[in-house]
């Protein structure tokens, strides 16, 4: 446990050294706060989060990519990981440390995203429900194209080719359950293998708790795609530690 909480605190310590932390927080705030407005937040006459949360897939797409592009990546390009796996720490613990610890810097972008909330609420009775399951739906979708970028940052030392990959994986998996796209396959697949595609794109399960709907497969959705891809990354830097 001390070795996993000092690799979480070295790595959380790390975004705030260095411009990346602030570059990040100033470029994600300015389109979460400016894509709602843009998108018809005042014609709707509705005091909600809605055009808020629907533009979180997207900029998650280029965003947490862009920030879990470093975590491996990073320590390959300089040499470092092999110090760090030389350490008394598990490649589990290694893993584990490195992701929470990105993932509580998104999770902290999310929260300084608090003014919106506040302005939902001067400008009328807003449905707080609605407002806390689409945050869960976003922390746990940030989770999971956290997982990825983190799995894509272990395979490549070359953190552009980390990016893209991760870019490329995110975009299909939210794509992939788009009704138009699920119209497009449904011309020439069988309609069992298009509603298949559908329920494992994150933008089913993120539209369900965007809705308020508090359902167990869609939590079970996001931590289990979590852990598929943290346990794929402790297996690939295993398999690397051995050789």
């Amino acid at each position: 446990m001390n070795s996993f909480v000092a690799v979480f605190k070295r790595e959380l310590k790390s975004y705030f050294t260095t411009p990346i932390a602030y570059v990040f927080l100033v470029v994600f705030l300015f389109f979460a706060g400016y894509l709602p407005f843009k998108n018809g937040f005042f014609e709707i006459r509705q005091a909600d989060l809605y055009f808020f949360f629907i533009n979180m897939p997207l900029l998650f797409v280029f965003l947490v990519p862009a920030t879990s592009m470093r975590l491996w990546a990073e320590e390959r390009r300089v040499g470092s990981i092999e110090l760090l796996l030389t350490l008394p720490i598990t490649v589990t613990q290694a893993v584990l440390g490195k992701f929470f610890s990105a993932w509580l810097f998104l999770i902290i972008a999310l929260a300084l995203t608090f003014p919106m909330v506040i302005t939902v609420c001067f400008l009328g009775d807003p449905d707080i429900s609605l407002i806390i399951t689409g945050y869960l739906g976003t922390v746990l979708m940030a989770g999971g194209f956290l997982s990825i970028g983190c799995f894509f940052s272990i395979v490549s030392k070359n953190q552009v080719i980390s990016f893209v990959l991760s870019v490329v994986t995110c975009a299909i998996l939210v794509f992939a359950g788009m009704p138009t796209t699920l119209s497009y396959l449904s011309t020439f697949l069988p309609s069992g293998l298009v509603s298949a595609i559908g329920n494992f794109s994150f933008q089913l399960h993120f539209e369900s708790l965007q809705k308020g709907l508090l359902e167990f497969k869609d939590i079970s959705y996001f931590i289990l795609m979590i852990i598929g891809w943290i346990v794929a990354s402790t297996y690939v830097l295993d398999e690397r530690k051995a050789c």
